[in-house]
């Protein structure tokens, strides 16, 4: 090749501005997030053992932040995380064995595993708030 000769025009990676997002696409990429919310989330729930086991002040202060209005969303989001991230794993895994590649047996698994992930969430946050006294 010459130094004057130019380079012949070569195809781009397909980038996310290009693809419509589909709900496998979204679900994996959501499935990424999870699993990195979890590992801050879980950072907390051990600052937050750490706290109640240093004392009656320490539990006092660990509870002040936990049910403060901040407090609760994080909670509910990290069981929602949790709970999303443990579905996908058993999309995952179905995957693993073999089965379930068929295009619309992707798609229903994707929406299973977001609502599964959402009604499982409020059901378990239903029933621990119902417990506990605030729909009383």
């Amino acid at each position: 090749m010459g130094k004057a000769e130019a380079q012949p025009a070569r195809p781009l990676s397909p980038h996310l501005t290009i693809f419509r997002p589909y709900i496998n696409m979204m679900m994996s990429i959501l499935h990424r997030i999870t699993g990195a919310a979890n590992y801050f989330g879980t950072l907390l729930l051990a600052a937050w053992l750490t706290a109640t086991a240093s004392g009656p002040d320490g539990f006092m202060a660990a509870n002040a932040v936990t049910a403060s209005p901040i407090g609760l969303i994080i909670l509910f989001l990290y069981s929602w995380s949790l709970i999303h991230h443990g579905l996908g794993g058993i999309r995952h895994f179905i995957w693993d064995t073999g089965r379930g590649f068929e295009l619309p047996t992707i798609r229903l698994m994707s929406w299973a595993t977001l609502a599964g992930s959402v009604t499982i969430t409020l059901i378990i946050w239903f029933i621990g708030l119902t417990k506990w006294g605030a729909f009383s």
